[in-house]
């Protein structure tokens, strides 16, 4: 029987691309058990939120987010709030205490409780279905869930618990699967995306799960993310040489290079071997783009570790970086710290960085003018195409804008040209076959 008007569900996901995977399981779960969905949560009688509890920004954010709904509901506009994932997981006492008129707090990887919850049967046989809300053409796929990294600035294990591998056949059939969907590319995502395989098969098994993915028919970019540095499994190296469909982009979050504020984040490295590794990688696969995430005020960090830090980026010059400044969080190793840094230092030493990376990036992309490149066309706006080549992942890094792209395919690859270049964009023209239309690039046999 149908469901009435004020019967769909309405699910709202915040934070990380890992709570993005978990809410397209549910919204598959949900389908499947004949609920309807929408976009508009004016529509729905039941609305869903998928929180985020990393840092405080967005603890506050899925706060607001659910006291909005909360509201909705006492409006009459909405008949049940669940709130589920990460803040859920780690403040549910707290937050039932608070906003009481939620109807059901459900902590993170509980999926099956929040179908049961809505009035659905979790069914098991569609395991690796998922409702992309993604485009077509690009998924994440989530490897393992949790994490066994003591850093001490981390809330993730408290949240998620400990690290555990997905078996890599069910990876493998979840791949499969969104190859069907029309997926070209798989964007790999963990917690630490290196441990995968030593909980379950008592070795790294990273290389190995690409090298499968990459045997999978439709599949043309495999792009690796969170690949934790220490104890780094330097056969990777080997994959991305002789796979060609793994990209030349590797998101290695470091957040600091100073020795004492390493040790004091647990971080398991030393600043000369981080050195090391990166030297390493970009001899042995030429072209790589090597992504980062830095920290700045932790509680240890001095303004000679500050400096040191700022120096490193410059020299190093990574292709891709991301930071954020330090926040406390309650019942983590670096909770007793305190938080003695005033946020505008931290601020301050944030925007240090960022300026030195824009002018990084901007000669990066000066220097790919002229060049012809392979693109992804992630999306349109009348006669202009938005595109990314293999060094980008989607949303946090560089876009490529094609004025005239109004013959390109969403989801289609391109050879482009390269005529201009900004601090994070660059503009491309379509390479042309000899009768002057657009030449779609070969995939991979």
């Amino acid at each position: 029987m149908p469901k009435a008007k004020k019967d769909k569900v309405h699910l709202l996901t915040m934070g990380c691309s890992k709570n993005t995977v978990d809410s397209e399981v549910v919204m598959a779960q949900l389908r499947a058990n004949n609920w309807e969905l929408t976009e508009n949560p004016e529509d729905a009688g039941i609305g869903i939120i998928n929180t985020c509890g990393f840092i405080e920004a967005a603890k506050n954010e899925s706060i607001q987010t659910i006291l909005q709904a909360v509201e909705m509901k006492k409006q009459g506009k909405l008949n049940k709030v669940i709130v589920m994932g990460c803040l859920s997981e780690r403040y549910a006492n707290e937050l039932r205490k608070e906003i009481p008129e939620v109807d059901a707090y459900i902590g993170a990887n509980k999926m099956d409780e929040v179908v049961r919850t809505v009035g659905g049967e979790y069914k098991d046989e569609l395991l690796g279905e998922r409702l992309l809300t993604t485009p077509r053409h690009y998924a994440y796929l989530k490897i393992s869930e949790g994490c066994d990294n003591p850093c001490a600035f981390c809330a993730i294990p408290i949240m998620r618990g400990g690290h555990v591998s997905k078996p890599m056949e069910r990876v493998l059939l979840e791949g499969k699967r969104l190859a069907a969907l029309g997926v070209k590319e798989l964007i790999i995502i963990a917690q630490d995306s290196t441990y995968y395989g030593l909980d379950m098969y008592g070795r790294r098994a990273l290389p190995e799960l690409l090298e499968r993915l990459a045997e999978i028919d439709g599949i043309e970019w495999i792009r690796l993310m969170y690949a934790f540095p220490a104890k780094f499994p330097m056969e990777l190296i080997d994959t991305f040489k002789r796979t060609p469909k793994v990209c030349r982009y590797l998101d290695m979050p470091i957040q600091h290079i100073s020795d004492s504020v390493l040790k004091s984040m647990r971080r398991g490295i030393s600043s000369r071997a981080l050195r090391e590794l990166i030297g390493t990688i970009r001899a042995e696969v030429p072209g790589i783009a090597l992504r980062t995430t830095l920290i700045t005020g932790y509680p240890a960090e001095t303004e000679e570790d500050f400096a040191e830090l700022l120096e490193f980026v410059k020299e190093t010059k990574f292709d891709r970086l991301g930071i954020f400044t330090y926040s406390q969080e309650d019942d983590t190793f670096a909770y007793p710290l305190g938080d003695p840094i005033p946020e505008e230092v931290k601020e301050n030493r944030r925007n240090l960085i960022m300026e030195a990376q824009r002018e990084i990036s901007l000669a990066r992309n000066e220097s790919i003018v002229g060049k012809t490149m392979r693109i992804l066309v992630d999306q349109k706006e009348g006669a202009t195409a938005f595109a990314r080549t293999e060094h980008d992942a989607p949303e946090v890094d560089n876009e490529v804008t094609i004025d005239d792209g109004g013959m390109l395919i969403e989801g289609r690859f391109y050879d482009v040209e390269i005529v201009d270049s900004a601090e994070y964009d660059l503009f491309a023209v379509p390479a042309m076959k000899p009768e002057g239309t657009p030449q779609p690039t070969a995939v991979h046999a």
